[in-house]
């Protein structure tokens, strides 16, 4: 027979759950807290039990998209004999994540596109995530730039990664998404192969 904390989490799951996709699929401000309580078959209450706010329900979220977006680094990272094929498993990760059914962009983007005031708590957890994403990245490039001098430049790399992201991600769900996904993994190999060294211009695989 099921407690009343085995209830309570369920609630709170299904909470989420419904929240995850109703707010990536059509926007945090456009659903209300009723249409959630209502959807995930809960009562006011239950909802404010688990979450004082929707704002703490948005946070929740997003820290839930944060830990599978961490759970894939470093499943990528584990499961590749090089930093440099690390990269490539990251990208061929994303690029397929372009073609998903029902993909509507970067739920951080999306999130931030709503929330543009950088004092706003949204704003800063996607802020946070995008942060430690590129760390993470330029962690990669370091090993992989390791023998190229102090010329090479691992942070630029990074950033320039999570541009070619970023592009690719808004540009899906208006282009040939598997066109959109071999241009970015094709950027991405240039960022691994040509060396961000100041004052040259690298030219990238076409």
């Amino acid at each position: 027979m099921p407690t009343t904390e085995t209830t309570r989490s369920e609630a709170r799951e299904r909470l989420l759950t419904r929240a995850g996709e109703l707010f990536y699929g059509e926007g945090i401000r456009a659903v209300g807290v009723d249409r959630l309580v209502s959807e995930a078959r809960v009562t006011r209450a239950t909802f404010y039990r688990h979450f004082p706010s929707k704002e703490d329900l948005v946070l929740t979220y997003l820290r839930g998209a944060d830990a599978q977006v961490r759970q894939r680094v470093q499943a990528a990272t584990e499961g590749a004999a090089t930093a440099a094929d690390a990269l490539r498993a990251m990208a061929t990760s994303i690029g397929e994540d372009l073609a998903r059914p029902g993909f509507r962009g970067c739920a951080f983007l999306r999130a931030a596109a709503e929330f543009p005031d950088p004092a706003d708590a949204v704003h800063r957890e996607v802020a946070a995530h995008r942060a430690w994403f590129v760390r993470a990245l330029e962690d990669l490039f370091a090993e992989v730039y390791r023998d190229e001098g102090p010329g090479a430049r691992p942070a630029r790399a990074a950033r320039h990664f999570l541009m070619l992201r970023d592009g690719a991600m808004s540009a899906a769900s208006i282009d040939d998404a598997g066109d959109i996904g071999d241009t970015f993994r094709r950027g991405v190999e240039g960022l691994i192969t040509v060396v961000h060294v100041p004052g040259t211009r690298p030219h990238l695989p076409v």
